[in-house]
């Protein structure tokens, strides 16, 4: 695949000719020129876009959003000069920040060639699945002002609901759970097995289904059939189908709806004849970014939306002549979402191998954000685990087109000379790649800081910076070492971690209130002792042991065993909670639990404008049922959650601030400098690794077999795999993830990036003092290899100290 097999869809020479000879607008010949010209070779591609499909596959950095915007805006002149046309171009993206600056990038474009700001809509794929269902609400099924919408997570009490439904309904099948490979029938031990199934794993199975079955429109009766074709123990996929079911009846029952309820709503307003020529006939076209995120219905939608007739699918082989004006960028080698929803990048590789066969593939391969050594290092990584994944899993077959390798091979190349971008491939601060290792975490945190202090040394507000980490973990226990540092040198440090868990605070909230009213119940004991872990009050532990016998936990009589110290701590924390239930006036309880989870300023306050909503819906019914009952329904409706307003990447990308985010909310943003610490192999590519607690299972999770079974049949393959093949297959997929994520963050640097694995490092960042010998990440010690000049020698630096 590559650009020699593109014939644009139309040349420069035809542009000049058709404008001219067309064009009722003075002028807009030559501003649409100067507009493409201002572009590099595969922005123009897209901008050359007259009609049909297109794919566009970008390198990080190569402008997608820039391109996109100047072909939309020229996609729009062009339908101004048919005069007769009245329809709308509609550009499709991932997120409400990434739709908002586009849509002021399309709007500048559109005022230099003086046409009015309208003629396009932009959309988030589920505002665009909502427009159209509220529109037609008759097919939809839809009545928003009737539904409330969610996102289940594996918490979320319908989930929670339909496991103890099915449990009931399937007590053969959950016996058969129960007693996993062996089972000696242990009262202890049987209990604990409940509390693992009722609360872990069914749990996590049905979210993972829910997820990766609805978002395909696959029914619970096409699982049961694919179930038919597997040989487990457990009949997985059964299991699944049944726990979907479930939550499908408990959510029409009670008029909720989720993000993917939306998608299915408007294809069924699509499969109406006449709705669908409506909705066609006001769409000349449909521009998608990020299309490497889309799942298989989403993709369904803006094919069907972007068809040009009463066709209501486009699910042939594209041809030259096809009439579906859908244009479609992204970068697979940029897919990092696909082990937890339903995107998988091969559906976009897919798309690009079929506008390949029809010369309508593009790549936009030339990056101008970063120094010529930070893209020799992503693209030598790329290569570098492609060659590895090939040699390990392929008996050394080189097959480059193989869609399930890691990356497609597609190399980062600079700009050329003259580049219409300023400062494009700007000059290397330092080395602009530096390899570090570190003695271990603290002594990371020292060659960071001293690092950090000479770059804003001179000009803080020139430069921007950020620290990119893996978990959330991380950036916690790494803004608290930096605070002190930061602080003393006056330098911004803003955790982007901290503001995202004041969301979780009315979670942890009632978490704990449902303890506070059922003390006995094991799901609400054990969902308490997990908010106080994730808030570090108590050591982790096993909390299921605990969960399974709660009178025995909080209360242990003369004759029960002695407590371990770390049981000891969560029981008497567990009791002061209880005692303060009965002492406290209901209205203090949640100010109450706010200072007991330690919460900071922020979190406090949000805590506090929480109390103040909930006292007033139960002003006329004070009990602790009522606050309960207020306080689920702002949890399960979302309600509360932070709003993202439209200047979130520019808080987060500020100069002379130093940012901690997780690798993941990086994506789509670039600093000056990015400092990738605690690059070590437990976390990238990680360990895919069964929980001890549900090892009684066997040696793989029920929730990744059943997503690798779901893939292997919605890809086509011609056997559903067994378990150890499906196990193999979520293997293979989370490590193909993981590499791809820590290529996004090494190409966010524009002038340096910063890398470094210390020696010791902790097993679990839930336990970061307890330092162990950890391996590197892989990629790294290739790097060192690579790059000899950019690794740092430690012990000259400490001899300068």
């Amino acid at each position: 695949m590559s650009d020699s097999k593109f014939t644009a869809p139309m040349a420069q020479e035809s542009v000049h000719s058709e404008l001219s000879e067309r064009s009722p607008v003075p002028n807009l010949r030559e501003k649409i020129l100067a507009i493409r010209n201002s572009l590099r070779p595969g922005q123009q591609q897209m901008a050359d876009w007259q009609s049909g499909p297109l794919a566009i596959s970008a390198v990080p950095g190569a402008g997608k959003s820039t391109g996109m915007a100047a072909a939309a805006a020229i996609a729009i002149a062009r339908q101004y000069e048919r005069l007769s046309s009245r329809r709308h171009l509609v550009v499709v993206t991932f997120t409400r920040s990434a739709a908002a600056n586009i849509k002021a990038k399309i709007r500048k474009d559109l005022k230099k060639l003086s046409l009015p700001q309208t003629g396009f809509f932009v959309y988030t794929l589920h505002g665009l699945a909502l427009n159209i269902a509220n529109r037609h609400s008759d097919l939809s099924g839809l009545q928003l002002e009737n539904v409330t919408l969610i996102t289940p997570t594996q918490s979320h009490r319908f989930i929670r609901t339909a496991v103890e439904q099915w449990i009931a309904n399937n007590s053969g099948i959950y016996l058969r759970l129960l007693q996993g490979h062996q089972f000696d029938g242990e009262e202890t031990e049987r209990l604990r097995r409940q509390s693992v199934l009722r609360t872990e794993v069914l749990p996590e199975l049905a979210n993972t289904v829910i997820h990766e079955a609805k978002s395909s429109g696959i029914s619970p009766e096409k699982l049961r059939e694919w179930s038919k074709q597997t040989t487990d123990e457990y009949a997985i996929l059964s299991v699944a189908a049944g726990l979907y079911e479930q939550y499908q009846n408990l959510m029409r029952s009670r008029d909720f709806i989720d993000y993917d309820d939306m998608i299915l709503a408007a294809l069924r307003v699509l499969e109406n004849d006449s709705a669908r020529r409506i909705e066609q006939n006001q769409v000349f076209a449909v521009f998608e970014d990020e299309a490497q995120d889309s799942s298989p219905l989403q993709t369904q939608l803006l094919e069907i939306l972007a068809s040009d007739g009463d066709k209501g699918d486009n699910s042939s082989l594209l041809t030259p002549n096809s009439s579906l004006n859908l244009v479609r960028v992204g970068d697979p080698n940029q897919a990092i979402n696909s082990t937890f929803t339903p995107a998988d990048p091969i559906y976009f590789r897919q798309f690009c191998e079929e506008c390949d066969c029809i010369k309508r593939l593009a790549t936009m391969d030339q990056a101008g954000r970063s120094t010529r050594i930070i893209i020799e290092a992503a693209n030598f990584a790329l290569k570098w685990i492609n060659s590895q994944w090939l040699a390990t899993t392929n008996n050394k077959q080189q097959t480059p087109d193989n869609r399930q390798v890691p990356f497609r091979l597609q190399t980062i190349h600079p700009v050329e000379f003259g580049d219409p971008q300023t400062n494009a491939n700007p000059a290397a601060i330092g080395r602009g790649l530096e390899l570090y290792t570190p003695r271990d975490i603290h002594h990371t945190v020292e060659l960071l800081s001293q690092r950090v202090i000479e770059l804003f040394g001179e000009d803080p507000t020139k430069n921007s910076a950020a620290v990119l980490v893996r978990e959330n973990r991380q950036g916690r226990w790494l803004a608290e070492a930096l605070t002190p540092v930061c602080k003393e040198h006056n330098i911004t440090l803003y955790d982007v971690g901290e503001r995202d868990r004041r969301s979780h605070v009315p979670q942890e909230i009632l978490a704990l209130l449902q303890f506070c009213d059922r003390p006995h119940s094991p799901d609400y004991l054990k969902a308490a002792l997990e908010a106080l872990v994730q808030r570090q009050l108590i050591p982790t532990q096993d909390l299921n042991a605990l969960a399974s016998l709660p009178e025995e936990f909080l209360y242990p009589g003369p004759l029960a065993a002695p407590q371990l110290e770390t049981v000891q701590k969560a029981a008497r924390l567990c009791r002061s909670l209880l005692r303060a239930r009965l002492e406290l006036p209901l209205y203090q309880l949640i100010s109450f639990l706010a200072l007991t989870l330690n919460y900071d300023q922020a979190e406090l306050a949000t805590a506090d404008k929480l109390a103040e909503r909930v006292n007033q819906q139960i002003a006329g019914n004070s009990s602790m049922g009522g606050m309960l009952s207020a306080l689920s329904e702002i949890v399960s409706s979302e309600r509360f959650e932070p709003v993202e307003t439209e200047d979130s990447e520019e808080r987060y990308t500020r100069c002379g601030q130093l940012t901690i985010i997780t690798m993941h909310k990086a994506k789509g943003l670039d600093w000056d400098y990015v400092f990738l610490p605690f690059l070590h192999e437990n976390l990238i590519p990680g360990r895919f690794w069964v929980p001890p607690q549900s090892q009684f299972l066997g040696d793989f999770t029920l929730s990744e077999v059943a997503r690798a079974q779901i893939r292997a049949a919605l890809h086509g393959e011609s056997t559903i795999p067994d378990v150890t093949q499906a196990w193999e297959q979520a293997k293979h997929l989370k490590i193909s993830e993981e590499y791809r994520l820590l290529y996004v963050a090494m190409t966010r640097a524009k002038r340096l990036v910063w890398m470094s694995a210390a020696q010791k490092a902790p097993f679990t960042w839930s336990k970061p003092d307890n330092l162990q010998e950890q391996a590197p990440c892989p990629v790294f010690p290739a790097l060192k290899r690579q790059f000899p000049e950019c690794v740092a020698n430690l012990a000259v630096m400490t001899k300068q100290e």
